[in-house]
């Protein structure tokens, strides 16, 4: 049996074994020490922040940085409904409730004048909005242009889920740095990897400091234990962040490499009517998951049916995101929806997008698709 193709496996190799033995031998195994304080340097150089803070995933950086705004329970908070679950699980950490927001259907991201509609009329009824939290799509940055000067007029804190966007920009400006505090994950499928790993990055000194606090059991500076408030075990280990270090000295060669891949799917998909790539306009994407959306009425044929085929040959695929308004846990959730997440989740397919997949892999992915193609549509593509 051949081996499987996954959609983003870590892309790991003699430079992050280096700097992981290095931190072994300095003896820094534990949770503290000088690879994390350099690796939370060097993101916030990357993104353009004046600092950050390097935890154990992106879910609890975002419970971090909700609650460094400043968010309460009575709060409500609006998130797009097309977004992966610990966007809308870290807002009810807090005891808050997210309201949802349906989507740009030429991108995932979310629908900027909706959400500003939703936000006239949460306040209008005298609902406390704690905050925005945008999520940056398959490595793709929300319109900041047009949801900042919302956000600021409204005096309402813009927390920005860049989780999958790293090394991407938006008019030149990094992911990560749009609202008061923006917020990374390093999970294993995602643009670079600390295994599991997240950041809070930003500009607020205050908030950050506060974030290392609670992240570290809110422990006091005193020589015995002393706890005021419950914080929270969510510190990055130095041993992880070492490999983070090396990671991003690598990250533009792999967003390169995931750009290659995406160009080859347009180009692959460029002739079948009725299959756009989501975002393609974007130059600014990391490319960090390549997305396919599918009309049936115009190609004949199903994005589940392409899915079908390609793991048959052990290619793996995935649906986008579920929409937050459809999960039994959001059941009856308030939302303000146009229908576009529900046809993206119906009609959308990510397909493998990985910077580690090899030459033979990446043939095999696009053989079968041509082999589908072919079929489908009674011409090869190629």
């Amino acid at each position: 049996m051949s081996q499987t193709i996954h959609l983003s496996a870590p892309d790991v190799g003699p430079l992050e074994e280096s700097y992981l033995v290095a931190a072994l031998r300095s003896g820094w195994v534990a949770p503290a020490g000088p690879d994390l304080q350099a690796f939370e340097r060097d993101i916030a150089e990357r993104v353009g922040t004046g600092g950050a803070v390097a935890v154990s995933s992106g879910t609890a950086a975002l419970h971090l940085a909700l609650l460094g705004v400043g968010v309460g329970p009575d709060d409500v908070v609006i998130v797009p409904t097309l977004t992966f679950v610990a966007t809308a699980n870290a807002v009810r950490y807090i005891g808050a409730r997210p309201v949802f927001v349906d989507c740009d259907p030429r991108t995932g991201n979310v629908d900027v004048g909706l959400a500003a509609h939703l936000l006239r009329r949460l306040r209008s009824r005298g609902e406390r909005v704690g905050a925005i939290v945008p999520v940056d799509m398959f490595g793709s940055c929300a319109d900041y242009r047009a949801l900042v000067p919302i956000c600021d007029e409204a005096e309402v804190p813009l927390v920005e889920d860049a989780a999958e966007a790293l090394g991407a920009s938006h008019r030149g400006q990094p992911a990560g740095s749009f609202g008061h505090v923006g917020v990374l994950s390093f999970n294993g499928n995602k643009i670079m990897t600390t295994s599991g790993g997240g950041m809070l990055v930003s500009d607020d000194a205050a908030l950050l400091d506060r974030a290392r606090h609670l992240s570290t059991q809110a422990r006091e500076p005193a020589r015995h234990y002393e706890h005021r408030e419950t914080g929270y075990n969510y510190r990055l280990s130095n041993l992880l962040a070492a490999l983070g270090r090396a990671q991003l000295l690598r990250l533009d060669g792999m967003i390169a490499r995931r750009r290659q891949l995406r160009d080859h799917y347009a180009k692959l998909f460029a002739p079948v009517p009725g299959v756009q790539l989501l975002g393609v306009e974007d130059t600014e994407s990391n490319c960090w998951l390549t997305v396919i959306t599918v009309e049936r009425e115009r190609c004949g044929w199903r994005a589940d049916d392409l899915a079908a085929h390609l793991a048959e040959r052990d290619i793996e695929t995935r649906p986008v995101w579920k929409p937050m308004h459809l999960q039994p846990m959001h059941a009856g959730a308030e939302s303000l929806l146009t229908g576009a997440a529900e046809r993206l989740f119906a009609d959308g397919l990510t397909l493998p997008s990985g910077s580690a997949l090899t030459e033979p892999q990446i043939a095999r992915v696009f053989t079968a698709i041509d082999e589908f193609l072919t079929v489908r549509t009674g011409g090869s593509t190629a």
